[in-house]
């Protein structure tokens, strides 16, 4: 499993102790991938007994720094600040008992109780119904030998979840999980409900156009 991290100390802790859950520590090969925290997050991590690699910014250059090292048939892709559910471990192990399956994703929930939370979710949900594209917020799987494959996430600054997944779905099926994880509300509440999602609908759009991720990317944290 892979953690990639950017100044993380206050959620960091909970995501690992919930991965823990249900599950022993020889199973499942936890990897914090911090980009250059300026906090206690790699104290945290280290604190846990988890291992940490250290990297430059950029979660996608994060997650394939991280990715070099791993020794699992797959790899487990997680927001610091999104919490696994009970029986996550067993929910993956299941999906991928299909050998036509290569990656895949949870159903995604906000913690917070707010209706806009409910119409972000109900879209989440469209977009992968209709769209067949899981964000890295739904905590994404992928067979190890997939992810190579495809050459991981090329170090992409921005929608290095959404060009794995197209890519990746070359080779297989996209399993979509009926178990929830639990996402942390803090980017729509820093930008509102609203305009967040319009951004982030029109990265993508303008994503599918041909517009590259370092220049959407450029343009996302500049607005």
């Amino acid at each position: 499993m892979i953690i990639p991290a950017l100044n993380e100390e206050e959620v960091l802790e909970r995501s690992i102790e919930h991965v823990r859950k249900g599950v022993s520590d020889d199973v499942v090969d936890i990897v914090v991938a911090d980009g250059g925290s300026r906090d206690r997050t790699v104290d945290i991590a280290q604190g846990l007994g988890v291992r940490v690699v250290k990297t430059g910014p950029g979660r996608g250059s994060q997650m394939d720094r991280a990715a070099e090292l791993a020794t699992t048939e797959t790899l487990l892709f997680l927001h610091a600040d999104t919490l696994l559910p009970e029986g996550w471990y067993d929910a993956i192990k299941r999906a991928l008992e299909d050998r036509d399956t290569v990656a895949g994703g949870f159903t995604l929930s906000i913690d917070s109780n707010r209706f806009a939370a409910r119409l972000v979710e109900w879209g989440a949900a469209q977009r992968t119904r209709l769209l067949g594209l899981v964000y890295g917020d739904q905590a994404i799987f992928i067979r190890t030998h997939a992810f190579k494959r495809t050459g991981g996430f090329r170090g992409l600054p921005l929608l290095e979840d959404v060009d794995i997944i197209r890519r990746v779905r070359q080779l297989g099926r996209v399993a979509i999980l009926k178990e929830r994880v639990l996402s942390s509300p803090r980017r729509w509440q820093k930008r509102g409900y609203t305009i967040t999602t319009i951004q982030n609908w029109l990265c993508l759009a303008l994503y599918y156009t041909g517009v590259s991720p370092q220049r959407l990317y450029r343009w996302y944290y500049k607005t």
